[in-house]
């Protein structure tokens, strides 16, 4: 049911209010990827840090994408384990909804990571014996890898109402999605600064990496020593001409 207060001329819906109430958890992750964002398009795996989200760690999860529309869980909370009732790290994201919420899903995950964009996605649970009615909202929020592109996601799913009997999957409601580039062209992802720890958790190690210009310029203030010429060598083979 759709709630709308109406003030004047203008109509405002008290859902989003609403979901907020009902997942909090979901409100907990999205803060604290903005608060990593510090005004940048895209925050870094790398910076990832559980203990920035440490109340809704159990619906967390980190995906890496390995084709376009399909995502894997690279690390999950137990509540998606409860959600499926086996381990779902190494899944795609899509084996958590129904073959007709698939494509959609896909969808909208791809524009995550192309666009990019923060997308908020209403569910609702399959029913069945056993299975009763669940209501779920999942986030998804773009990442970049620490070669530069974005093809990671920090997520978080919520349900509401008892798991039942499990496998339980998801239809796509309704998906709200916020760009966060007002042109795509305009791409830039800059993120920490070379040298910055790595803190620990959720975080992958880094490779340690050098610039490979700095072997090929010159320090600074160094004087450039002048080109040595070739000692004179004899020749392995000679042409002999002849005549005869």
């Amino acid at each position: 049911m759709k709630i709308e207060y109406v003030n004047g001329d203008n109509v405002v819906s008290l859902m989003p209010r609403r979901l907020d109430m009902h997942f909090p958890a979901v409100k907990t992750v999205e803060a604290y990827w903005e608060g990593l964002r510090n005004g940048r398009p895209v925050p870094a795996r790398s910076e990832i840090d559980p203990r920035g989200m440490q109340p809704a760690l159990e619906f967390a999860f980190i995906l890496e994408r390995v084709a376009p529309g399909v995502a894997r869980f690279r690390l999950s909370g137990m509540h998606l384990t409860d959600l499926m009732g086996m381990e779902v790290r190494g899944m795609p994201l899509t084996a958590m909804f129904v073959p007709e919420s698939r494509a959609k899903l896909s969808e909208a995950l791809e524009a995550v990571f192309e666009t990019p964009q923060v997308s908020v996605v209403t569910l609702k649970a399959e029913r069945g014996i056993g299975r009763g009615e669940m209501d779920a909202q999942l986030l998804l929020c773009p990442l970049k890898s620490d070669l530069g592109d974005v093809n990671r996601v920090l997520g978080c799913l919520q349900s509401k109402g008892d798991i039942g009997r499990q496998p339980r999957r998801f239809e796509v409601v309704n998906i709200q999605s916020r760009p966060l580039l007002g042109n795509p062209m305009d791409q830039t992802f800059q993120t920490t600064t070379k040298g910055t720890p790595v803190p620990a958790g959720f975080a992958e190690a880094k490779k340690a990496y050098e610039d490979s210009r700095s072997a090929l310029t010159p320090q600074e203030g160094a004087t450039q020593q002048p080109p040595r010429p070739p000692r004179s060598r004899k020749p392995f083979l000679r042409l002999i001409k002849s005549d005869d």
